[in-house]
């Protein structure tokens, strides 16, 4: 074990924090709420959330009483959707069987719904200096780097292993400060690129650094390939008298970007004409006897996810105001007007600014 480790860090991160307004806070709402946002979230990006979250919802309260629609748009552009249906649970369930209090343990708060080991453990430790370690990539990083730890940190064995030795270093000190002195000497010093190993308070302690393999930890087991998809999305544009509309749809099934809104869409098995996709059943099926003019065809948008990347093509119909009927009895008609106030998928989000269809 190094020595003296935690009075080490924790001096280093007193030197060294960033100013965040979670910081320096007990207040658990905002520790939870910060934690959140920041999961799979760079502190850059996530900042901005984290504020606009706080006045629009200055505590849990507000935010159990907001609608799915409201909370999903403040969320736009985060990705993950699944952690905004969290907060949304959570906070509910802390109102209504926790009459607005956080519990104060680990065990406890992992029985909310949203709240995971790690999150679970960061209020636990920052709110209420309960001693529990904080083991996210980080942590991960820092000590399988310091002790040259081979064992893949995307396995359930590491999980045990690290969060068994980041307790022992955490005995005898303050679990707050540990804990973020843990995350943010990962997050700005020993960093997974380019760390800055010649002015480490731990230089020649450090296993990696020793052997100069500093980049081949934390060591990861190989990931599954990522999948491609292709997306045509139809535009279907209805021109009004005072501002036109478009038709949306939310998406309902177990696929990403669930409860979100978007167009009515094909998805194919590869890149296709687009000429023809429009003349695919699902589409003539979809427009029926509605007459339409092609406006554009865009070229093709990607989009980045952890497992997969879309391939994505908007095709921008024009139909006539007195037949602007869908045979999908599940899109809608929204006035352009309108259409900033549906959480939409980012890649809609750049298409819609990109035609200046969004104001």
């Amino acid at each position: 074990m190094l020595k003296d480790f935690g009075p080490r860090i924790v001096k280093w991160y007193d030197k060294n924090k960033r100013e965040l307004p979670w910081r320096n806070s007990t207040n658990p709402y905002k520790i939870w709420l910060s934690e959140i946002i920041l999961q799979q979230t760079r502190v850059e990006q996530g900042l901005g959330y984290y504020l606009k979250f706080i006045r629009r919802f200055p505590d849990i309260y507000s935010l159990a009483e907001a609608s799915q629609t409201e909370v999903y748009k403040m969320w736009q552009g985060l990705g993950y959707y699944n952690r905004a249906d969290n907060l949304m649970a959570a906070a509910q369930t802390i109102v209504r069987q926790y009459k607005g209090l956080f519990p104060e343990t680990p065990e406890a708060l992992i029985r909310i719904q949203g709240i995971g080991p790690y999150t679970s453990a960061a209020i636990a430790s920052i709110a209420f200096g309960y001693p529990k370690p904080v083991v996210d990539g980080n942590v991960y990083r820092v000590l399988s780097r310091l002790f040259g730890i081979e064992t893949p940190i995307n396995t359930g064995r590491a999980k045990k292993e690290f969060e068994t030795l980041a307790g022992n270093l955490l005995q005898g000190n303050p679990p707050a400060a540990f804990n973020q002195a843990m995350m943010e000497f990962g997050a700005l010093h020993c960093k997974p690129v380019n760390p800055d190993c010649l002015h480490c308070i731990f230089l020649s302690e450090c296993t990696a650094g020793r052997l100069g393999e500093v980049a081949r930890f934390p060591v990861k087991k190989k990931k599954p390939g990522v999948r491609k998809r292709y997306f045509y999305y139809l535009l279907v544009e209805v021109p009004g008298n005072k501002s036109n509309a478009f038709f949306l749809k939310q998406r309902d099934k177990k696929d990403i970007w669930k409860n979100l809104y978007d167009f009515p869409l094909l998805e194919c098995n590869k890149r296709e004409n687009p000429a023809e996709v429009l003349k695919n059943p699902v589409f003539e099926h979809l427009i029926g006897q509605t007459n339409f003019n092609i406006k554009s065809v865009s070229n093709e948008y990607r989009h980045q996810l952890t497992h997969q990347k879309i391939h994505a093509v908007f095709i921008h119909l024009i139909v006539n105001k007195n037949t602007g009927q869908l045979s999908d009895n599940s899109v809608f008609l929204v006035d352009e007007n309108k259409l900033i106030t549906y959480p939409v998928p980012r890649l809609l989000e750049r298409y819609l600014q990109d035609q200046k269809i969004l104001k």
